[in-house]
């Protein structure tokens, strides 16, 4: 808990600033339309108006969807309404994720992202109170009073915007230097001047200096594979939030009351309510252990948990049917684990790391497919639903389960051969991961990165990152290295002297020092930093490089 807080204490505002974006969340929890076009303007608003100022914008266009809505007495101004707030809410889930992460600190940046998505599952609760509490009214008010409570969350996250700062990532990516300093400064609770705000710009700049040899941020470099990988980074971002879709969630919370009343099931707007309630509580847990389970461990087992559930939930309504109250009851219980199991791992993680996945250039690009291919898949699913399950035509009741367990599997092997274990990285140490690692091997390489194993200029080196670590023990008395080459031949055994050069002359690019006093290991420190004088032995950690010296 002291070292919690401390880190809270160190953070504060960029805790405050990327918490307080989530609230976008609140706008997704009413069925819109317009939302895939509006996830494909995410881009140019994000990139162009900036992210702050996109935010507030797409709030201003959703609100006028809404006043069309609220003022609509026929169908077609109530239509034109529900588009332009899809737009907006579009455009919402497209910025705000990828504004919590380029400001959200690494060590709880998962934590805040899934704020988001808890901010969803309250915004489809109250949607579902207000429904219930209204549906008895027998004037315009019975959808008037539902759909303008939106008013109130846009208002509140668009007024609470002008007040935060810009993303220092944004700020950089379009050369403003001065301002990333100053918005990084109040992220951080300290001044321009401080190291920390001075390391961390510096390294956002270093890094994209070297993204932008690989491109120039097009639409074409999304799609490039080359050594960042970026095709491959922007098909598992499209894909997470199809598979996010296909688990079949939307089903409960679009069609639940039609399903538990056709099971034979009484009060299912209640249920519908009760499984609301499961949604949001159950995210909580999801938000707490981002950072510390990880983003692999995390799909992993709630797309193993969601199988389950849906094929029993498949059996149980096939084969036991309707007229049992056990079945029933037992039906409804899988129901409800199997929207805890993704509460807690698919609904937050998925924005996560389509958050976090993509290099700065491009990321607005990126981002806007990810999200425009959830609210196609949330389209395509809405849409082809009742002919799955309407009496008239497929009429397929429980069974639907099947198939939404079935893509549950899929879920399953993605997130096993898919997914890269971000946790606990910067943006620019993920760019890093995602290059030198599969996502099979990421954790090895999230663990090395995070222990300081793996050094600030690795990050930002474009030489190859796949050489042996070798280790060599030198006895040496200095106070400072700074400047020096080590020479020593190329071994695969540590020695505990100066090596001369034999045949292969080599010098050190990068590395650390372990240091030792009296034979004991004290700490590491990079080439350049000072030592103490009664240092007696150092142990070199580095890659190897050939080279005529």
């Amino acid at each position: 808990m002291p070292k919690l807080v401390e880190k809270l204490r160190q953070n504060p505002m960029a805790i405050v600033v990327s918490a307080f974006a989530a609230f976008g969340g609140f706008l997704y929890g009413y069925d819109t339309a317009g939302t895939f076009f509006g996830a494909l303007l995410g881009y140019p608003s994000g990139d162009f108006l900036g992210r702050r100022w996109g935010v507030i914008i797409a709030c201003l266009i959703f609100s006028i969807g809404v006043s069309f809505q609220v003022a609509a007495t026929k169908l077609p101004l109530f239509i034109v309404g529900r588009v332009v707030a899809g737009l907006g809410v579009g455009i919402i889930s497209c910025i705000v994720p990828m504004y919590q992460s380029e400001c959200a600190p690494k060590w709880i940046r998962g934590t805040i992202v899934s704020a988001y998505q808890w901010f969803i599952t309250i915004g489809l609760l109250v949607a579902a109170i207000a429904n219930n509490g209204t549906k008895d009214i027998q004037s315009y008010a019975c959808y008037q009073i539902p759909i303008g409570i939106q008013l109130i969350w846009a208002a509140i996250l668009s007024v609470g915007m002008f007040f935060l700062p810009e993303s220092p990532r944004y700020l950089v990516m379009k050369g403003h230097i001065d301002r990333a300093y100053q918005s990084q400064a109040k992220l951080n609770w300290s001044t321009v001047d401080d190291q920390n705000v001075d390391t961390d710009i510096k390294q956002i700049i270093a890094n994209r200096e070297l993204m932008s040899k690989y491109g120039s941020g097009t639409y074409v470099d999304c799609f490039k594979m080359g050594p960042q990988k970026n095709l491959l980074r922007t098909l598992v971002g499209i894909f997470l939030q199809a598979w996010q879709q296909l688990t079949g969630i939307n089903f409960i919370f679009y069609y639940g009351t039609y399903f538990f009343h056709s099971s034979g099931i009484q009060q299912p707007f209640l249920i519908t309510i009760v499984t609301n309630i499961i949604n949001v509580g159950m995210t909580i847990p999801g938000m707490l252990l981002m950072d510390k389970l990880g983003r692999r461990k995390i799909l992993i087992i709630g797309a193993a948990g969601m199988l389950v559930c849906e094929y029993v939930i498949a059996i149980i309504g096939t084969i036991v049917g309707q007229s049992n109250e056990t079945a029933q009851k037992t039906l409804i219980s899988f129901v409800c684990i199997y929207i805890a199991f993704f509460a807690s791992s698919w609904g937050p993680t998925a924005w996560v790391v389509t958050g976090e996945l993509f290099p700065l250039a491009i990321r607005a690009k990126c981002m806007s497919l990810s999200s425009a291919s959830n609210w196609l898949w949330n389209f395509a699913l809405g849409y082809a639903t009742p002919y799955m399950v309407d009496p008239d035509k497929g009429n397929m009741g429980s069974k639907v389960f099947f198939v939404w367990g079935s893509a549950c599997v899929g879920c399953l092997l993605f997130a096993i051969f898919c997914i890269w274990e971000t946790k606990g990285l910067s943006l620019e140490q993920i760019d890093y991961l995602i290059c030198n690692s599969s996502p099979m091997s990421s954790a090895k390489v999230n663990s090395a990165l995070r222990a300081g194993t793996i050094l600030e200029d690795d990050l930002v080196s474009d030489e190859p990152k796949h050489f042996p670590k070798k280790t060599y023990d030198a006895d040496i008395q200095m106070p400072t290295i700074s400047g020096l080459k080590f020479n020593y031949e190329l071994k695969t055994t540590c020695s505990d002297k100066i090596i001369d050069i034999t045949g292969m002359p080599t010098s050190v690019q990068s590395g650390m020092f372990e240091v030792f006093v009296n034979g004991k290991l004290i700490h590491s420190k990079r080439a350049g930093q000072g030592f103490p004088d009664t240092v007696d032995k150092m142990r070199w950690i580095s890659r190897a490089v050939k080279e005529t010296i």
